[in-house]
């Protein structure tokens, strides 16, 4: 097996992560995302948008390689405290306690061989060194594979849901809330 690797993205890495998503999402939630929106996800406005988040050096950006293949990344920053959710056990926390997994995506033919923890536990890992103890992250009610793989790391539904106008219909997010305090189990 080829070695498995997270690093911090750079601008060289934005053409990869732009295809992991759009794939991903087009694989996975096709019936739940018109395909104008999916198509967004390849646009060079996203392209852009990824740039930007890269460099901006604010957040966490990764991505998980295995040999020569870039195979999954992750993007998360400190996040405004969100409403009605508790930590699970602690003090009222100050500004700057939560962070945002804003997405993590592996791609599926790599799925199943621990990019995602390894991405997860990496973010988590920075996130703490910025301050930040816990971690949420909005996942489609309907992806059950994305909110197994949180519920492994600790992570609940804290029965927050939103809704999201995708131009075509409604996308019903939870949100999913827990410990930054992750450590890969080799």
């Amino acid at each position: 097996m080829a070695t498995a690797t997270v690093h911090r993205a750079t601008p060289a890495d934005v053409d990869e992560i732009v295809r992991i998503q759009s794939g991903t999402w087009e694989a996975a939630y096709a019936t739940l995302v018109p395909a104008e929106a999916l198509a967004q996800l390849r646009s060079e406005e996203a392209r852009k948008a990824w740039t930007a988040a890269v460099e901006a050096g604010h957040g966490q950006v990764f991505v998980a390689t295995e040999g020569e293949w870039t195979v999954g990344f992750c993007a998360a920053a400190i996040a405004v405290p969100p409403e009605q959710a508790a930590p699970p056990t602690g003090p009222t926390l100050e500004p700057g306690a939560w962070a945002e997994v804003s997405a993590l995506l592996v791609e599926p033919r790599w799925g199943r061989r621990g990019h995602g923890g390894r991405l997860l536990a990496t973010a988590a890992a920075g996130l703490r060194d910025a301050g930040a103890v816990y971690g949420l992250a909005w996942v489609p009610e309907a992806d059950e594979a994305s909110r197994r793989f949180y519920a492994h790391a600790g992570w609940e539904p804290d029965g927050t849901v939103r809704v999201l106008d995708t131009g075509a219909g409604e996308l019903r997010e939870v949100r999913i809330t827990g410990s930054l305090d992750l450590h890969l189990e080799h």
